[in-house]
């Protein structure tokens, strides 16, 4: 009896085990691809305010959007949005910005502040009172301070974060050394900051998290656990921490969560991209 009670385990372990495999394989794939793009967008890219205007458009066309910034994540650049931003631009959106900070930024706060400066740049560019934001990983935290830490909740209407290191990850104690990975780690002081009250913070947060994120040390890490903030976490199954930008199913809910007007805080199902 004892033997047969075990055998449930060990298939969901399998089950488990295999899908880590397609899910590693998968991001190898995605990093071999992405390094043959990364020269392409080591320069800041180039500005009329109206992107994409020559993009065949689907049926949401016409809709107005708030500009999107997106933000890349730790040693990145704006290369790794080519396939997402492409996707919001055949559904409509007409402006969108990716940004690179540089990867000698040693602090947070100051990317955020940078974040600030650009964010004012593009409203009064756009003419929009508000922008949305799609941040990676640490792109995503540096935005949460931004809007959480430096009042850029006036400017933010929602954040969209993709395998972002809320409450800090035991992944980046293995990079300890660089100073902005440091800020990463649980417990770090830039973390702590996060967890002080936040009343009447008006941004909207949705945190999408993978169960095979092997850089989200625990995975639950990268969900937004906090009483003051607005936020909805989402669970992706099948994928891990390179494929979230890139995958046309996550794709498909970053353009829900930005075109979703209500105040919705509840925890989404997880939705399997396998």
């Amino acid at each position: 009896m004892q033997l047969l009670s075990l055998v449930p385990s060990c298939l969901r372990r399998a089950r488990m085990s295999a899908a880590l495999i397609r899910a590693t394989a998968l991001d190898l794939a995605v990093l071999a691809g992405h390094l043959l793009l990364y020269p392409s967008g080591l320069t800041p890219e180039r500005h009329p305010a109206i992107d994409a205007a020559a993009a065949p458009q689907l049926p949401t066309a016409g809709r107005s959007h708030p500009p999107v910034i997106l933000l890349h994540g730790f040693i990145d650049n704006r290369s790794v949005f080519v396939l997402l931003r492409r996707s919001l631009a055949r559904h409509g959106w007409r402006h969108l910005e990716s940004l690179n900070y540089s990867p000698l930024t040693v602090d947070i706060k100051v990317a955020a502040e940078l974040l600030g400066r650009h964010v004012e740049d593009i409203c009064a560019r756009t003419g929009h009172a508000e922008v949305d934001i799609v941040g990676h990983s640490l792109g995503g935290l540096i935005a949460r301070y931004y809007v959480q830490r430096l009042a850029g909740d006036r400017r933010v209407r929602t954040l969209v974060t993709l395998g972002t290191p809320h409450s800090g990850t035991r992944s980046a104690q293995l990079a300890h050394a660089h100073p902005i990975v440091r800020q990463m780690c649980p417990g770090s002081a830039l973390i702590d900051e996060l967890r002080l009250p936040a009343p009447g913070i008006r941004t909207r947060f949705v945190s999408f998290w993978s169960d095979l994120d092997t850089l989200m040390i625990p995975v639950e890490t990268a969900r937004v656990e906090h009483p003051d903030l607005l936020a909805q976490n989402v669970r992706v199954t099948g994928i891990g921490h390179l494929a979230m930008p890139v995958h046309p199913a996550v794709a498909a809910g970053v353009r829900q969560a930005l075109t979703s007007g209500n105040a919705e805080t509840a925890d989404q199902d997880a939705f399997s991209v396998a």
